[in-house]
């Protein structure tokens, strides 16, 4: 593990114990993974400054990556690299609740919309942003009914939303208990992250 965390405290949080947002800091690169990510799969609440400035992005955002598809590999690349390296804006009015409807209970489902959330990333836009990444489409209110448990979340979906997250689909079959869809085979090399909001207004 290259995180600086020391053995007593990680075997703590191994044994039950809540884990602190400067662990979960720590954490995140050695497990190839967004903080933001990382506290949504601990359930700890995001810090301010980690939640997305403007949460109605979403649009833009499948805009983007709908445009970007049309791109040849080498001009996706310095997109996704120069997204990268935009400076953080600061924040100028406190982060706003999320809508009832869009606060989700314990399960898989929730978990995978709370990732998504993180990419300023609704129903609709995910729905649209998935279209532009995977070629499938999946209706908005089925992201919808998934997250609040009324609807099963099938390998298919996560295994799309893996590729909308960045996530490998086996890590996030582990995360979420369901299970690869038939004939799945992890890709060639990482697929390129999808930024989380870390605070920012785009994607």
């Amino acid at each position: 593990m290259s995180a600086a965390v020391p053995e007593p405290e990680l075997r703590a949080v191994c044994d039950g114990a809540a884990a602190e947002p400067s662990l979960l800091q720590r954490l995140a690169p050695a497990l190839q993974l967004h903080a933001e990510d990382l506290f949504v799969i601990a359930s700890v609440a995001l810090p301010p400054e980690m939640t997305p400035l403007d949460p109605d992005a979403g649009g833009e955002a499948a805009v983007l990556a709908r445009r970007a598809m049309g791109l040849p590999r080498q001009d996706q690349e310095r997109l996704r690299r120069l997204a990268a390296a935009l400076p953080q804006q600061d924040r100028t009015r406190p982060a706003p609740e999320a809508r009832p409807y869009l606060q989700y209970p314990p399960g898989p489902g929730g978990l995978l919309m709370r990732l998504l959330a993180n990419r300023n990333l609704g129903w609709s836009a995910g729905a649209r942003v998935v279209l532009s990444l995977t070629g499938r489409y999946w209706s908005p209110a089925t992201y919808g009914q998934v997250g609040r448990g009324l609807k099963e979340l099938s390998p298919d979906l996560q295994a799309d939303c893996a590729t909308v997250l960045g996530i490998p689909a086996d890590d996030l079959a582990v995360l979420t208990g369901i299970g690869l869809p038939d004939g799945h085979r992890p890709p060639s090399r990482p697929p390129s992250r999808w930024p989380a909001s870390s605070g920012t207004s785009g994607a």
